[in-house]
């Protein structure tokens, strides 16, 4: 699977252009105005209170979602050192205290800082990563119930998800306090290097 994935026209056919979701994004974050990078902006914004604004946790989806076919997209997350991403059902709760878990709808590849890498499953897989992944490929087949996670430098895999899908799937990203602008989550082009 993974060389399969990692052919450039596979690669380039499942790609998708993931934009997130101003609606959707907790007021401590801050999208570019192209919508493909968010970074912890480290102060409160006065936004309304949509039902579909996350409130207390620091999550915002992707606007389109899945629910149905394969889909490809990478993420740049550097150096950044505190983040979960992945994909999300379309109904989890968005307001008050929220437990990103596959059990509660959510399929991700966390970094935890000083605690390393690890895969939201309940209880969390931990998942020793070495090098770090700078670029991360997203990876899923909707029929399938895959989610799988690669580091695209290395051209390596790091996670997958099996599971059964039962409603739309939103790409998301969850983000932790961050004091330095190189800190921001960027959706990437998917790299055309890759063969």
């Amino acid at each position: 699977m993974l060389e399969a994935l990692l052919n450039p026209s596979r690669c380039l056919v499942w790609s998708v252009d993931v934009t997130l979701d101003p609606d959707s994004a907790n007021p401590w974050l801050q999208l570019s105005q192209d919508r493909h990078q968010v970074r912890h902006l480290g102060a409160w914004q006065d936004l309304p209170d949509r039902p579909e604004r996350f409130d207390t946790v620091v999550i915002v989806l992707g606007r389109d979602g899945f629910a149905s076919g394969r889909h490809y997209w990478e993420v740049q997350v550097g150096d950044k050192d505190d983040w979960y991403m992945g994909v999300a059902n379309s109904s989890v709760n968005r307001k008050g205290r929220i437990s990103v878990s596959t059990a509660q709808g959510y399929w991700a590849l966390a970094m935890k800082k000083g605690q390393g890498y690890r895969a939201s499953t309940s209880p969390p897989v931990l998942l020793p990563l070495d090098p770090k992944p700078k670029r991360v490929g997203v990876y899923v087949d909707y029929e399938e119930g895959q989610v799988s996670f690669y580091d695209v430098k290395a051209l390596t895999h790091i996670y997958t998800f099996k599971d059964t899908f039962t409603e739309k799937i939103l790409p998301f990203f969850y983000l932790y306090c961050c004091d330095k602008a190189s800190d921001t989550i960027v959706i990437c082009p998917v790299l055309i290097s890759l063969r």
